[in-house]
């Protein structure tokens, strides 16, 4: 797939809670065609801190308008720095990158966020309706403060929550949610995105079951065309650099 590096006009950026925030770029020409869990490489402007760009995830597409969409956590300095960009300021963005998500067989599909995770699931939903699948989705957060745009994610699935605390939908990690405890488990296709910790986990969970998973891995990617090499993956058939090879990988494949 062909990749693109673009200037993009900042048409909104709406800070959501103290971690979280949206960034909405236009672009002057037609969009390429973007598949669900892609990323784009994001240079961060005007610092001479930060050098390299930062890989984000695609977290909506509007092909009428010629935006794209991203959920940015503040995580260090060249994050926080993207979160103060004004409206009508331009980024530089090289996308779309990485594979994507598969198209299921079944109709019962399953999508699992952890944290900063639910990013990509956004579009995700959105494109499997587009072929007459309306998924469900687990969200997992640390608390209730922590819950992102419940409504928007309503608009493409059946949605539930898991907090650590209990203070939004139920207690517990999604590994603990009732969905994937209940003794018919319905799903039989699983897509996921979050920490290591929670894909190693929910991959055992499903080798174990025989249930099929996918998972987006948030590996640091410093370049986004395995130039670098710092985001490599150990799978059965040998090191993949993520940022090419991935970020999806079928949990199968994967040495954790």
């Amino acid at each position: 797939m062909k990749k693109y590096i673009d200037s993009l006009l900042v048409v909104k950026n709406q800070r959501l809670n103290k971690d979280y925030f949206l960034l909405k770029l236009q672009s002057e020409e037609d969009l390429p065609f973007i598949l669900p869990a892609q990323f784009v490489e994001v240079k961060i402007p005007d610092t001479s801190e930060t050098f390299l760009r930062r890989p984000v995830s695609i977290h909506d597409v509007n092909y009428d308008k010629n935006t794209i969409t991203l959920l940015i956590r503040i995580a260090g300095k060249g994050t926080l720095k993207l979160s103060e960009t004004k409206k009508y300021e331009y980024l530089n963005i090289v996308y779309p990158l990485g594979n994507s998500f598969s198209m299921p067989s079944c109709n019962k599909v399953l999508l699992i966020g952890g944290g900063c995770g639910v990013a990509p699931l956004l579009y995700t939903a959105k494109y499997m309706l587009n072929f007459g699948i309306t998924p469900t989705l687990l969200m997992g957060y640390r608390n209730s403060k922590l819950v992102l745009l419940k409504d928007k994610y309503a608009k493409y699935g059946n949605v539930y929550y898991s907090t650590d605390d209990g203070s939004y939908g139920e207690k517990g990690t999604v590994l603990e949610h009732s969905l994937l405890n209940s003794r018919f488990f319905p799903f039989g296709k699983i897509y996921a995105c979050g920490p290591d910790a929670m894909l190693k986990d929910l991959g055992k969970w499903a080798i174990e079951r025989g249930i099929d998973c996918e998972v987006s891995l948030e590996n640091l990617m410093a370049c986004g065309i395995g130039a670098c090499l710092c985001c490599v993956q150990d799978t059965v058939s040998g090191h993949k650099c993520v940022c090419t090879e991935g970020p999806v990988f079928n949990v199968k494949e994967l040495i954790w």
